[in-house]
Parts: C-alpha cells; structure tokens; sequence
C-alpha cells in the first residue's frame, strides 16, 4: 500500500511539472516589451497623447476604474479629453509581466500610485491602485490592451 501511494505522489507530482508553462525566448521576450510599453502607457495618459492610446488600446478594450465604471476604448479616450480622467502623474511601485502563447499575449499586475488634481481644499490626491492588464498581440497593430481592472488600495 505504501508503494502505491508514493507512486500516486510521484505520478501527480510529475503531471503538475508537465502543465507548469516553461516560458520560451518569445515570451521573455515578449514580457520585455510589453513592460516597456506598459510604461509608454503610463506616460501617454498622463502627457495626453491621445495618438499614443490609439495605437494601443484595442478597438474592445474593457477598461475597469477601481470605482467600477467601465468604458470601452472611444470612452475611455474620450474622458481623458474631457477632464474627466485626469492624471498629473502615475508611479509605478510594482510590474510583473508573464508573457504566454509563444509571446503572443501577456498578463500584466502591478501596483501604481496615481497623482490627481489636488482636492477643492488644495490637499493631496493620491490613488494608490493593483491592476491586473491583458494584451495580445495582433499581426497588424502589434500589442493591444484589450483588458484593464484596477482597484483602490488602502493608503
């Protein structure tokens, strides 16, 4: 009986290693670049470079706000033109890339601080967010968000 049970243990000890993803040289790769462009990400909503998030917001993006509203790419885009989405800055604490598929899409979760028109009252105004991203990669437009989810952490 007990030989039994340490070849179950060995068996499915053998099956887990079988199904754990051995990242290729496209998806270090590809976690590399997708980093940089989460970055340029960043940077272009703060700076308002609009033909910036064009490029890399999928035409069905779902973008989650910690508050829980959701808009699609042309909302999305459209709030930051209107005031409505406004960042004076984005700090990147953490950023963990995991690249599948042969780097054909990424899974991106982080921390970020970001820094908001200060309050009425003049004070400080920090979001302090965990995101979670996901992005393919298309054959014409290269790599697409097509996921954001974020939530509000305690400060």
């Amino acid at each position: 009986m007990k030989i039994i049970t340490i070849f179950l243990l060995l068996l499915l000890g053998g099956v887990g290693v079988a199904f754990a993803q051995i990242p290729t040289a496209k998806d270090k790769a590809a976690a590399q670049e997708v980093e940089r462009l989460e970055r340029q990400r960043f940077e272009a909503q703060v700076k308002k470079d609009y033909a910036f998030l064009e490029k890399v917001f999928a035409d069905d993006l779902i973008y989650t706000h910690a508050s829980g509203k959701q808009n699609g790419k042309t909302d999305y885009i459209q709030s930051i033109r209107d005031g409505k989405s406004q960042y004076e800055k984005i700090d990147v604490e953490a950023l963990n890339v995991r690249a599948y598929n042969n780097g054909q899409a990424a899974v991106v979760n982080g921390t970020i601080t970001i820094t908001l028109p200060p309050t009425a009252e003049a004070n400080p105004n920090l979001a302090h967010l965990k995101y979670v991203v996901v992005q393919i990669k298309d054959p014409k437009k290269g790599w697409q968000v097509v996921l954001w989810q974020s939530q509000k952490q305690p400060k």
